[in-house]
């Protein structure tokens, strides 16, 4: 028994080094393109009462409280959300739209897990359609390293990030 748990012992702080090494910032991101310009896509992006036409996170909780402030789109949107579980809670605010070609939103989970995250939506024009990159980056605390030995953040939501990119394609399409 007493070999049974140093082993174990060794094991957990094993992991616990190992997760010292892990980076320190983290990246996620999807491309896809779309049979649209850029001028037809951004309103999707950049009004928080379209993403419900997309969005793959508004599914999580038909439930779910949602609050719009600040601007009516773009730069100064705000989108709160406080759900169940699986839709945890937190904010998105626009940072910034740069026409035709990028918006960035501030991303702020306070449940399961606080996080501050910022996340951008890449345009860019070829002759008729749109190549659309949806990432997310931040900081990759030592709680996050830990968990992303056994879990990747790009599994955790790229396959989110895909359903959403498919789903802004068949909305801009139309």
């Amino acid at each position: 028994m007493k070999t049974i748990l140093i082993a174990l012992a060794v094991a957990i702080a094993g992991i616990l080094l190992f997760a010292t090494t892990r980076p320190d910032t983290f990246r996620v991101e999807r491309t896809i393109t779309i049979q649209a310009p850029p001028e037809k896509i951004i309103p999707f992006l950049e009004d928080f009462h379209q993403w419900p036409a997309w969005s793959p996170y508004e599914k999580l909780d038909p439930a779910m409280k949602r609050t719009l402030s600040g601007a009516e789109r773009g730069k100064g949107a705000v989108y709160q959300w406080d759900g169940n579980r699986k839709a945890g809670s937190g904010r998105m605010e626009v940072l910034d739209v740069v026409p035709s070609s990028k918006v960035s939103i501030q991303l702020e989970f306070t449940q399961p897990l606080e996080s501050k995250n910022l996340a951008e939506f890449d345009l860019m024009n070829k002759g008729g359609a749109t190549s659309v990159t949806w990432s997310m980056s931040g900081p990759q605390p030592y709680v996050t390293k830990v968990v992303t030995i056994f879990v990747s953040m790009d599994k955790l939501v790229g396959g989110d990030f895909e359903t959403g990119l498919v789903n802004l394609k068949a909305a801009a399409e139309k």
